[in-house]
């Protein structure tokens, strides 16, 4: 067994438009994705998160189901349309109860609420004033930031400003397969430090006022080279700087990697270096986000990076198509300690899609590749923490099967299998082994 320190904090995480449904109820704005969702094209099958997991109204029972696995912490993210229906000025208080309520059901359970405050689903109205490609969205976000920390800090304990703002700019402006769906290369860079600066925004007033901890999350995704060959090599240092330093880099060191102004062409902003460095304010702590990792080789065809991914053809993969390989998240773990110096790290998002049957074969889900997932990955999470990572928590991604961003419904992370026809929730064989996880706090 590989135990894990006392206090080690287990949860499972979700995100608002993937669970939540009723997306227009009680007064919300609508957001990009719900007019993304709902633009022909866009997503597998037409799916929308009209209903989701219909999360918004069946949340007492979620929350009992949570204490059943024995939770220690739910990561959930908050429908800024809900709070602001126009992204900015009247707060609408029933979205606001919405959360208010949630959060004392999660504390009667004994469950740590941990508040993502932007999870991709920026006000449409505010999309109409440019979105992330506005200088001004960083004050919009921050004003947005001061309503929600006024109602629940008192609650609320670990609050996060962003989550994976690599996915934001770069699906959601550059590869177009995210909302708001842009594909203009000029953009992501701009939309990048704009999220950037909204994340130092939000940071500086939740310092004015809040009690508790504030940290960041970023996707990131190792990147190893193919071969020996040089050119590779230097394929996977552009690939590492493209996806993972520059996020935490500006946040935790002021600057942006060398790479990307050779990378991005003249595409790269010029960039105030007094406004780069003061992007480093102090966060309590990093939360990663890893599925897999990718081997690269040179490839100058690719804009804007020149890297080609090299399939692991020997290897598992998952129904995203990504690699199982539990070793990375060791090291990028290990990476985080290492290059920017001991903070503590969450692990805010951790799993896998596998192919799971539509309705549960009678009560019981049986997902062995997923059990396995999980298994793997927390020795190497116990392994990451005996080389010096300072990894306090771990949240399985996801509590519950969802909305998939634009492949819809067809991908299931879920822990919790979600039958979308009845609504009815079985928890997988993965959930039970996570519970006995958590039960024991520690790993076979």
């Amino acid at each position: 067994m590989h135990p894990f320190p006392s206090g080690f904090l287990w949860g499972a995480a979700t995100s608002a438009y993937q669970v939540e449904g009723s997306p227009l109820a009680d007064g919300a704005g609508p957001s990009i994705w719900h007019r993304f969702s709902h633009t022909p094209g866009r997503t597998a099958g037409g799916d929308t998160g009209d209903v989701a997991c219909d999360h918004y109204r069946r949340w007492k029972d979620d929350v009992r189901l949570m204490a059943d696995l024995g939770l220690g912490a739910y990561r959930f993210s908050i429908a800024w349309g809900r709070v602001l229906p126009a992204g900015r000025g009247r707060v609408n208080e029933r979205g606001l109860d919405f959360y208010s309520r949630l959060v004392d059901a999660l504390l009667e359970h004994g469950i740590r609420p941990s508040v993502t405050l932007y999870h991709w689903d920026l006000p449409a109205a505010l999309d109409d004033r440019g979105g992330w490609l506005n200088p001004d969205v960083a004050g919009w976000f921050a004003d947005y930031a001061r309503v929600v920390f006024d109602r629940l800090d008192d609650r609320v304990t670990t609050w996060t400003t962003l989550n994976e703002p690599w996915v934001s700019s770069e699906i959601g402006y550059l590869a177009g397969d995210h909302a708001p769906g842009h594909r203009v290369l000029h953009e992501a860079p701009i939309a990048a430090h704009n999220l950037m600066r909204a994340h130092r925004a939000a940071v500086e007033a939740y310092r004015a006022g809040g009690r508790h901890e504030i940290g960041v999350v970023v996707n990131l995704e190792p990147k190893y080279p193919a071969t020996d060959d040089p050119a590779d090599v230097r394929a996977a240092g552009r690939a590492t700087a493209y996806m993972n330093s520059r996020y935490l880099d500006p946040l935790l060191l002021g600057r942006y990697p060398e790479e990307l102004p050779a990378i991005f062409g003249d595409a790269w902003p010029r960039f105030d270096e007094n406004e780069v460095a003061a992007l480093a304010v102090p966060i309590d702590f990093v939360g990663v986000n890893y599925y897999t990792r990718q081997v690269v080789r040179d490839d100058p065809s690719d804009v804007p990076v020149g890297v080609a991914r090299v399939r692991q053809p020997r290897h598992a993969h998952t129904e995203r198509d990504w690699e199982v390989w539990p070793k990375a998240l060791t090291d990028v773990l290990v990476w985080v300690t290492e290059r920017y110096g001991p903070i503590p790290i969450h692990v805010t998002e951790n799993g896998a899609a596998f192919y799971d049957p539509p309705t549960a074969d009678g009560g019981r889900v049986r997902d062995p590749l997923r059990v396995a997932y999980f298994r793997d990955h927390l020795r190497a999470v116990h392994r990451a923490m005996e080389l010096g990572a300072d990894v306090r928590a771990y949240y399985a991604w996801s509590l519950f099967d969802n909305f998939e961003w634009s492949f819809g419904y067809g991908k299931r992370f879920g822990i919790v299998h979600v039958d979308f026809e009845t609504q009815e929730r079985t928890p997988k064989d993965s959930a039970l082994y996570y519970a006995e996880v958590i039960r024991s706090n520690a790993v076979e």
